[in-house]
């Protein structure tokens, strides 16, 4: 299973990183033309402003890996180590749900909004919208892999021993 953890990492970070770099590209293309040739690419603010969406989407599980997402620990803080465990466990129950949730209403919104095209270059909105229902079902796998680890400490994935757990 680490093998599997680490290879699925592995992968989800470089297709982030693929992803900026694309963006980075593309924009940094525009604006030299714009600014050395007076032209620009018709396109190129449309396909950074999606591929903006697909890393949002796609990077979001390895931030939740990390423990980079907001999180208000008030009431965690005030309890006993036996309920914050408890309160860990509905949390996570709560997460996933949230996480199916968006998976389906994500799937819902990319099948009923999909024959759209997108002004500039014409690409149907589907494979935009796909970004959702995708990335959440990649944070389902990335909180599954890290769900053990969470409900016994609190703490996230960067923060386990070598061995997992």
């Amino acid at each position: 299973m680490q093998m599997f953890e680490r290879q699925f990492v592995r992968v989800n970070e470089w297709l982030v990183l693929l992803i900026l770099a694309a963006m980075t590209v593309i924009v940094f293309t525009n604006v030299a033309l714009r600014y050395l040739t007076n032209y620009s690419l018709i396109w190129a603010e449309e396909v950074a402003r999606y591929l903006m969406i697909w890393m949002t989407f796609v990077g979001a599980g390895l931030v939740l890996r990390a423990g980079g997402h907001v999180a208000i620990t008030n009431l965690h803080d005030l309890v006993p180590p036996p309920v914050k465990r408890a309160l860990r466990i509905v949390v996570a129950m709560i997460l996933l749900g949230f996480f199916a949730g968006m998976v389906w209403f994500g799937h819902d919104y990319m099948t009923r909004m999909g024959r759209q095209l997108t002004p500039a270059t014409r690409v149907p909105f589907h494979f935009i919208y796909a970004a959702m229902p995708v990335g959440f079902a990649l944070l389902i796998v990335h909180f599954l892999l890290v769900l053990r680890h969470y409900v016994a400490t609190g703490g996230s994935a960067d923060d386990r021993p070598a061995g997992g757990g």
